[in-house]
């Protein structure tokens, strides 16, 4: 699933796969923000991204979808 993460102040945002499901992803960024804490996020290859939660200005958390294959519209 893709998640996009805004910074204040920040022009880009960071964008990530997850492997998490968004029900687990929002309750990571729930509890950073609650706690004061960083937000800590895996992307599908491991690698871990860590913000201050006090610097997020939003995070957009994509719906989960199936991956199609072929080449015909349906």
């Amino acid at each position: 699933m893709e998640v996009k993460i805004g910074i204040q102040n920040i022009g880009r945002e960071i964008v990530l796969e997850s492997a998490q499901d968004a029900d687990e992803v929002a309750k990571v960024v729930a509890e950073a923000i609650s706690k004061g804490t960083e937000l800590r996020l895996k992307d599908d290859k491991g690698r871990l991204v860590i913000i201050p939660s006090n610097t997020l200005g939003y995070v957009e958390i994509g719906a989960e979808e199936v991956r199609r294959v072929g080449f015909g519209a349906l």
